[in-house]
């Protein structure tokens, strides 16, 4: 009895076999070994191909990863019962059914940095680390599977085709692409390393050499061209997509038309003449480099602000002075807004910075790294809750953090999943002795590790550092900063923004800006209280235009420049 008792036991605690998926990288690649990270997505949907039905919502595809090292024509690795996925936790926990099926590989260089570390990271090849379109990465055909967890057979997929380049966007009369190669960033990785943008020219740009511009950075995620402007009137043909998000049957049509109009408005008589650039500094970890000196991305701030910029504006004349150049930006645009301004106060005369990414850490969307012991559960002595970072403008939860790290987690290890919080540890941590990033918290358990919310703090906790800098900072930054956000955006942004104004009012001297907040506006309203954030989101590249002129012609220095790129 006692060992029929044992043998049931063990039963019970062994888990049950299951099917799992055997991924095999096929012939005649283009590369005979590679490192990198291999995903299966799995999907009930078969309107599109998987790997772009997976994302970190509640709403994703069922996604699996493991790391491949050294793999060759043949050889094969396999996703198991146990393997991590999102957003069910397991293979296991998959429901027995019919599924569509797809791998796909993220193919990883190895990099031999400055710093004498050697790692082995996604490059930047012209997607913004976009895993599922990156141009070299394998993927398999889409395939239907019958899966039980129940049973226990394997399910063959095969890699065997590279996405292929992506064709940058050519130049037009308005629009001029620039690359310039850093050398502190050549350096830092160990190879050439570029920084390309996107620069928006004034109307009659090449018949006034005469003329030099003042310029507007507006920052943001990876460009894959010059947004918001265009020639000609909407497609009277174009097939309507509808937008959740905005409710909105036809957002496509609202996004032409408004690029049409803002295109009406750039070549007017009566616009003021300057330089729009949209940077890609997307590098191997995330589609941008947050725009700052980092340990585990290289000096990106002083690449751009001492590198990049001056050659730019040599180029297309700018005026290469810190009273004619602001910059604006939404979401990780905000922050890097609001982070050159104040890292680099006097090379720039103003920040825009909406909804921004955290702005003080004491809420990292909802965490205090400072004071929280864990950044997925809130604990009491009895209970805890899960920390929810997504919400609708009603309040409705969407995702919690810890889904939101396994995701990351399945996505890609050693803060390689190229998703926001992964990007905050390659930005803000310190090098680990692996040579990647030291994480925040265990992406696992959630337990912050306060030796690294220590170094977030002193050299990237926004409020921090104007708080600790402000008899040197406040003096360069009166009236040069500019905050917006909605009240419910979907990323708590907004409860950071709070506390730095809490400080900002009571700075000494006085901070001249402005903090505004949107009512039941979501994420990134930028500041208009008159239009909805489906509009104004569209806007950023003239609705800060008039704050801009009142500031440079208040600041302009003796003998500045203020009528050459005044031209009708």
């Amino acid at each position: 009895m006692l060992r029929a008792a044992a043998l049931a036991a063990l039963a019970l605690a062994t888990p049950a076999a299951a099917d799992d998926l055997r991924v095999t990288l096929g012939p005649g690649q283009p590369q005979p070994a590679y490192d990198g990270r291999v995903l299966v997505v799995l999907t009930k949907d078969g309107r599109s191909e998987p790997r772009f039905q997976a994302n970190r919502s509640d709403t994703s595809a069922q996604v699996f990863g493991v790391d491949a090292v050294a793999m060759q024509a043949g050889q094969s690795v396999t996703i198991g019962g146990e393997t991590t996925g999102y957003p069910l936790e397991t293979l296991r926990d998959v429901p027995k059914g019919r599924y569509f099926a797809q791998a796909i590989l993220h193919k990883y260089d190895t990099y031999k940095l400055g710093t004498g570390k050697t790692v082995k990271l996604p490059a930047a090849r012209g997607a913004g680390q976009n895993w599922r379109k990156e141009p070299g990465n394998l993927i398999s055909p889409v395939v239907e599977i019958d899966f039980d967890p129940a049973r226990s057979q394997s399910i063959d997929l095969m890699l065997d085709k590279a996405l292929p380049p992506i064709v940058p966007a050519p130049d037009t009369a308005l629009v001029r692409s620039f690359k310039f190669r850093s050398p502190s960033l050549s350096k830092f990785w160990g190879r050439d390393t570029f920084l390309n943008a996107y620069v928006l020219v004034p109307r009659d740009f090449d018949k006034h050499p005469e003329a030099r511009f003042p310029v507007m950075v507006n920052h943001g995620h990876f460009p894959e061209g010059f947004s918001g402007i265009r020639e000609t009137p909407p497609d009277p043909n174009l097939v309507c997509q509808p937008s959740a998000r905005f409710n909105h049957p036809c957002y496509n049509r609202v996004e032409q038309q408004e690029a049409h109009d803002f295109y009406k408005k750039w070549t007017s008589a009566d616009f003021p003449r300057f330089l729009v650039v949209e940077i890609d500094h997307s590098n191997p970890y995330f589609d941008d480099s947050y725009a700052v000196n980092s340990a585990n991305l290289g000096p990106y701030g002083d690449a751009i602000q001492h590198e990049f910029l001056p050659a730019l504006e040599k180029k297309f004349r700018g005026m290469g002075a810190g009273w004619a150049r602001f910059t604006y930006g939404g979401c990780t645009g905000g922050w890097e807004a609001l982070a050159v301004q104040v890292f680099y106060p006097d090379e720039y005369n103003g920040a825009f910075a909406a909804c921004p990414d955290t702005i003080d850490f004491r809420q990292t969307k909802v965490v205090n790294i400072y004071e929280d012991d864990n950044a997925f559960w809130r604990q009491g002595p009895f209970g805890k809750v899960p920390r929810f970072v997504n919400r609708n403008t009603l309040g409705h939860v969407g995702w919690t953090n810890e889904m939101e790290n396994r995701y990351e987690r399945v996505i890609g290890s050693k803060s390689r999943s190229g998703g926001q919080w992964d990007i905050w540890d390659a930005v803000y941590s310190p090098m680990g002795d692996d040579g990647y990033p030291k994480p925040i918290w265990d992406k696992t358990s959630g337990v912050i590790d306060k030796a690294v919310a220590a170094h977030w703090r002193e050299n990237y906790d926004l409020r921090h550092i104007l708080q600790r800098d402000w008899a040197t900072l406040g003096p360069k930054l009166q009236g040069k900063i500019h905050i917006h956000v909605g009240d419910m955006d979907n990323f708590y942004l907004n409860n950071a923004v709070y506390l730095m104004e809490d400080f900002l009012k009571k700075a000494d001297p006085p901070y001249q800006g402005e903090v505004t907040y949107g009512d039941r506006a979501e994420h990134c309203w930028n500041g208009d209280p008159t239009l909805p954030n489906a509009i104004t989101r569209l806007r950023y590249n003239s609705m800060y235009v008039p704050k801009i002129l009142a500031r440079m012609a208040k600041t302009a220095p003796p003998g500045a420049d203020l009528t050459s790129w005044r031209y009708p």
